[in-house]
């Protein structure tokens, strides 16, 4: 299993199309045979901080979900939206769903 943490920081004039162009990302995302789980967060602190958690079966299927379109649209659309660079934590989890891993 492999667990991705992303921090996204968005530039205040573009909040409002960074969101749907997030969700649609999240909802291809959640398609993915690999994926396991895709979670959007807005931190309640900071209206322009966004995380993401993301869930795959292994290390291919996270691979995989980087050459997807709505991956590679999503990119293409965001990254001027950005106030600096997004940040990942890749992760392996040790305790998920209730259970000992």
């Amino acid at each position: 299993m492999q667990v991705l943490s992303v921090s996204i920081h968005v530039k205040p004039e573009h909040v409002e199309a960074f969101i749907p162009a997030m969700l649609e990302n999240a909802r291809g995302s959640r398609t993915e045979p690999g994926n396991l789980r895709y979670d959007l967060l807005r931190d309640a602190d900071d209206p322009n901080h966004f995380l993401l958690y993301e869930v795959y079966r292994d290390v291919e299927a996270l691979e995989a979900h980087r050459t997807t379109p709505h991956f590679l649209k999503w990119v293409a659309a965001v990254e001027p939206w950005l106030a600096v660079p997004r940040t990942r934590v890749r992760a392996q989890p040790l305790f998920y769903e209730g259970a000992e891993v």
